[in-house]
Formats: C-alpha cells, sequence, structure tokens
C-alpha cells in the first residue's frame, strides 16, 4: 500500500496540479492513497517551516509531498515538489498531467475558497464548544458601556456563538469593572458564557481571539503634541508584547475610539508583527458623521447613504471623498426600486456648502469629539467586528484603517484609512476602484503627518512640522495647548470631485 501526503498552500496552482493527478492515481490504483493538506498562504512559509524542521526535511516551496512509512516503523519519506511527484508517477505508474496553466490557477483559487470555508466552519463548530475570548481594555470607559449589550446579543459574532467577556483595566478602575461586570450578568444572555475583571498585566489577553482598544485615559498632564504623541508609545509597546505572549494566534485586534487612533494601531503592528495583518482601525465612526451631516442636508435617513470613503487619519487629518457616494430610497421626481441609487453629489447642488459647512462640520467634530461618544465609538466597534466575522454588505465600500503595503502610492509602514470590503473571514482594500485618484498634495499631507506622528512617537523626530503647501502655508492648525481629555487637533478635507478630473459636480 502507497500512502502519499500531499501539502500546499491553499492558493498554489502546481498544488492543483498534483492534487487532480493524485485524485486520479487514487481512483484507479487499488493501493494508493492520498491525504491532502492544505495551509492558508498567510500561514504557509511559516508551517512548512516548521515541518521540515521536525523531519529535518529540506524543501522550501509548494507543494510538499512525502511518503508515510508508518505501517513499517519509520518516519515519512520526503518525495519533493510537484516535479518529483509528476517523475514518480510517470515511473511508477505511466500517468502524466497534461493540465494547462489557466485551469490550474482557477482550481487553485477554488481550492482557497474552499479552505477558508472549512476553517470557517471549524471556528463556527469550536465556538459551540469553546466560547469566544473577548477582551476590552480600558474598560471603564463610557464606550465599554454601550458595547457590551451589543456584543452579548447576538449580532455581532452570530446567534449561535458563545462568548466570554473580560474586562481589562488598571486597579484603579477595579471598583467600577466590578459594577459593570455585574450589570453584564444582568443582561442575562444566553450567548455570554462568563465576564470577568482584569486587573494583572500578567495575566492579559490570555488565550484572547478579539482584543478592543478603547481609548486609554491619559494619567498625567500632557501639554505638546509631541508629549501626547510619546505617551502612547509605553502603553502600546506593553500590548503588543501581551498579546504576542497571550493570545490565541489568530486574534483580532480592533483600536477604536477618538484618538490618534492611526498611531496607536501602527505601533501595535510594530510590536506585535506576528499578527499585524490582523489588527486594524476603525473607521465607521467619521464615515457615520460624515453621513449623518449628507442626510441632514438632503432631508433623508444616514442608514440610506452608502459608499462614502475615509481616507487617511482617522483621529485627524482625513480626507472624506464624495466622488463613490449614492443615496438610496431618495424621495424626488426619480423613483426606483429598492436597490435604485442615485449619486449623492448629483443631488447637493450647493457647492459652497459641500466644500465649506460640511468641511467645517466634521472638522469641528473632529477637533473636538463631542458628538464621537460611547454610543457611536461602540457601534462602530461592533458593526466593523460584525463585518470582519461575517462580511461586509455585498457591493458597499467600507472605511477601515489598515497597515500600508503600498497601496495607492501610500507610504509601507503606517495605518492609513482606505476602501475595504469584508469577506470570508478578512479584509480585503479595494484598489481596483475606478476615478478615485487623489491629488498628490492631499495625499502627501495626510502621508506626511502619519509618517511625522510615528517618528515622535518612537523618539526619531524631535518635533511635529505641519505639512506645508506650495504657497507655504500650513495644512494643519498651529499646534496649541492640549487638554488631557481632548488630545485630537488636526484637520479634515472633503472630496466632491472636483479633485479629479473624472469627478462628479
Amino acid at each position: 500500500m502507497a500512502k502519499f501526503v500531499l501539502a500546499g498552500r491553499a492558493d498554489c496552482p502546481f498544488y492543483a496540479k498534483a492534487e487532480v493527478l493524485a485524485d486520479y492515481l487514487q481512483k484507479n490504483l487499488p493501493d494508493f492513497q492520498i491525504f491532502k493538506i492544505t495551509q492558508h498562504p498567510h500561514v504557509w512559509e511559516e508551517w512548512l517551516k516548521d515541518l521540515c524542521e521536525k523531519n529535518k526535511w529540506s524543501h522550501e516551496d509548494s507543494p510538499i509531498i512525502w511518503r508515510e512509512l508508518l505501517d513499517r516503523g519509520g518516519k515519512g519519506l520526503l518525495l519533493g515538489g510537484y516535479n518529483e511527484f509528476l517523475e514518480h508517477a510517470q515511473l511508477y505508474y505511466g500517468v502524466t498531467s497534461s493540465m494547462t496553466t489557466e485551469l490550474m490557477k482557477v482550481i487553485a483559487q477554488e481550492n482557497l475558497g474552499s479552505h477558508i470555508e472549512k476553517e470557517l466552519e471549524k471556528e463556527a463548530l469550536k465556538s459551540l464548544i469553546d466560547p469566544l475570548q473577548v477582551w476590552i481594555t480600558s474598560a471603564s470607559a463610557p464606550a465599554c458601556y454601550n458595547l457590551i449589550p451589543i456584543l452579548t446579543s447576538g449580532e455581532v459574532f452570530g446567534m449561535h456563538t458563545e462568548i466570554s467577556i473580560t474586562l481589562f483595566d488598571n486597579k484603579q478602575a477595579e471598583e467600577h469593572l466590578k459594577i459593570l461586570e455585574t450589570e453584564t450578568w444582568d443582561l442575562v444572555s444566553p450567548l455570554l458564557r462568563s465576564v470577568s475583571v482584569c486587573t494583572s498585566v500578567e495575566e492579559a489577553f490570555r488565550q484572547a481571539h478579539v482584543v478592543i482598544i478603547l481609548d486609554d485615559p491619559t494619567d498625567r498632564e500632557v501639554y505638546t503634541l509631541e508629549d501626547c504623541l510619546r505617551s502612547r508609545v509605553p502603553l502600546c509597546r506593553l500590548y503588543g508584547y501581551l498579546i504576542e505572549k497571550n493570545a490565541h494566534d489568530s486574534v483580532r485586534v480592533l483600536v477604536g475610539g477618538k484618538t490618534f487612533v492611526n498611531l496607536k494601531a501602527a505601533l501595535l503592528t510594530r510590536y506585535a508583527p506576528s499578527i499585524a495583518h490582523n489588527i486594524i482601525a476603525v473607521a465607521l465612526g467619521v464615515e457615520g458623521e460624515a453621513k449623518a451631516a449628507l442626510a441632514r442636508k438632503l432631508k433623508t435617513t444616514p442608514s440610506c447613504i452608502k459608499d462614502v470613503i475615509i481616507w487617511g487619519n482617522i483621529s485627524g487629518n482625513s480626507y472624506v471623498d464624495l466622488r463613490k457616494a449614492k443615496v438610496y430610497r431618495y424621495e424626488s421626481a426619480i423613483w426606483g426600486p429598492p436597490h435604485f441609487s442615485r449619486p449623492v453629489l448629483s443631488l447637493i447642488f450647493d457647492s459652497e456648502w459641500v466644500n465649506e459647512d460640511f468641511v467645517a462640520t466634521l472638522k469641528q467634530l473632529s477637533t473636538t469629539g463631542k458628538q464621537f461618544g460611547g454610543i457611536l465609538a461602540a457601534h462602530s466597534i461592533a458593526t466593523t467586528l460584525k463585518y470582519w466575522y461575517h462580511g461586509s454588505p455585498p457591493e458597499e465600500i467600507v472605511s477601515l484603517g489598515v497597515l500600508s503595503e503600498g497601496q495607492f502610492g501610500i507610504p509601507e509602514g503606517i495605518v492609513f484609512s482606505m476602501p475595504v470590503k469584508f469577506e470570508n473571514g478578512t479584509w480585503v482594500v479595494l484598489t481596483d476602484l475606478e476615478d478615485i485618484e487623489i491629488s498628490e498634495e492631499i495625499m502627501t499631507s495626510m502621508t506626511s503627518d502619519l509618517v511625522q506622528e510615528k517618528l515622535v512617537a518612537l523618539g526619531d523626530l524631535i518635533n511635529f512640522q505641519p505639512y506645508q503647501s506650495e504657497n507655504g502655508s500650513a495644512e494643519m492648525d498651529e499646534k496649541t495647548t492640549l487638554p488631557t481629555t481632548n488630545d485630537n487637533q488636526e484637520n479634515q478635507r472633503v472630496s466632491d470631485g472636483s479633485e479629479g478630473k473624472t469627478g462628479e459636480q
């Protein structure tokens, strides 16, 4: 009996080709058996490295094939990759493969989709036995009070997923957390397996599946922007270390709130590099504020407005892009079915309002944070989590702060809000959107600010210098004394289509 194991990256075309050949051999040869293993592209290299170290093999590519010799009392015998498997099939069985490259690619994508579906099914089944571990930092913050009822309702993780919530904060907040713990139990939620309080740093994020980072309180007075930036580093360094050490391998980290959201997310990716792809900054709060302002102008409801894109610094120098924005169920002379929509900019004829009043409203909300309170912060975090686990609405654009990999010409290494969609338990940047080019000056202004924030925070730059436009004026207000309750101070812009040559107006 010939027992072979075929393992590969789920999206590998050569694994797909080897798989078809192996299936043919197993179907037609009674003494040939094949066991198949697929790994997600994100974990394949590490998995292969561990496998080779364990068996003292040398192999670097996908797929890898070996023969099991357990029935003889020995370890597996490495055959090699696809070429070695093809030669083996030709030599011993007189069988070869004539699969085209295009078909290989199609099957590879099908394999990736099937692998993701199986992994999601495994997680769902596992959650029926082991509850989802949800940790909330700075749990004494008002947003936590509003977030807990949403998390325990089943709307976020699903009606069949039990959760355990751990409220994490400093020792001084313990009494408040105990009260919150009691109130959470009083909800009598059938999906709440447990709720507990943690004030011990050593125990933080133990086996966490989800970590929600809320606005951290400032323990000391901070009078300059530079001090504000640098004060974020110690806590983010500690959280990053603890998440890497204690959390589940597939932990998902969301940074919410209204103060230096991008910076905190970027610092966490620095200090928890193994899960950098699973650290995001929540932008739906700013997106919601923009939709609400537009809805008031159009005399409709905010939920009818879709595809408003927030670019840049979520809690600061951002750019509100309305070029893709649409309104549904709008009462006007033109009416259509529920899926019928109209461009927002075609319904707002007052360009002065778009470029001045609208911008001023959003800037005031950003700089004061008055309307970005506990309810909005909680709802934004919960909705983002829901999309992450179950997918965002089809064909809808979602704004999300993610670690840049060079998309749209954004420098790598900073967390930047950009258009994404959620699907299959992950997020994908929508790099294929048309007519969303942003002028070089505005993009440079946003990226310059975020790069400087990170450099100042890490001590590589002494002073933050507001970006200077070509006419020599600063793109941001002059630095001012910042109260401890509000360390947010940057500008906001809006695109009404006049930016790019393809925009609507």
